[in-house]
């Protein structure tokens, strides 16, 4: 009876775990923070598409850099931005 109970109760946990692993990975890839890019102040946000970028930021901010003026990764940081933030009316 014991051992039944103790079997019992490692099941549950191994179900919670996967259930909490699962809910982390959703969360993870349909929920972000995004830094506004004047002001600074970071922001919970939910994504319009799935993806694995948590944190998004805008290197070119205010200035009057323009994306050619971007290093390769920048541009990317910035065209994620422009897509995730921006075109969804987030940061304006």
């Amino acid at each position: 009876m014991k051992n039944n109970k103790t079997l019992n109760t490692r099941l549950v946990k191994i179900i919670l775990f996967i259930f909490l692993f699962i809910l982390g990975i959703g969360i993870r890839n349909w929920f972000g923070i995004y830094m506004h890019d004047e002001f600074g102040e970071k922001y919970l946000f939910m994504k319009h598409r799935s993806t694995w970028k948590w944190k998004f930021y805008s290197p070119i901010g205010q200035s009057d850099l323009t994306l050619n003026d971007l290093d390769s990764l920048s541009k990317s940081e910035e065209l994620m931005f422009g897509e995730f933030i921006r075109q969804q009316g987030l940061s304006k």
